[in-house]
């Protein structure tokens, strides 16, 4: 799972820092740098939102006050579910080759 925040100008100012370094520690509570990559970029185009936050390419507004309420609503049941669609891709009988 990708997690990226925008560190532009206008997510700064509305507290883009502090998301990352909180998504940093629930990331490190968790157990999850091998499953979760925390990256930054500039400017999303949606600047009037908040702080831009893209997981997997789907966008979400979040703010230093909302970060921990996205991290386990949003972040860990989309996690769960990777999770299970690749168990399940190991269990499902492969195809012979012919």
């Amino acid at each position: 799972m990708k997690i990226t925040v925008c560190i532009g100008s206008s997510c700064h100012l509305k507290g883009a820092r502090q998301v990352v370094e909180q998504l940093q520690y629930f990331i490190a509570e968790n157990n999850l740098k091998d499953e979760i990559e925390l990256a930054g970029t500039f400017c999303i185009g949606n600047c009037q939102a908040g702080v831009n936050v893209t997981v997997d390419g789907e966008l979400f507004s979040v703010s230093p006050d909302t970060v921990k309420s996205f991290f386990t609503d949003d972040v860990l049941p989309r996690l769960e579910k990777e999770r299970s669609a690749k168990k399940d891709a190991e269990k499902a009988p492969k195809a012979a080759v012919k």
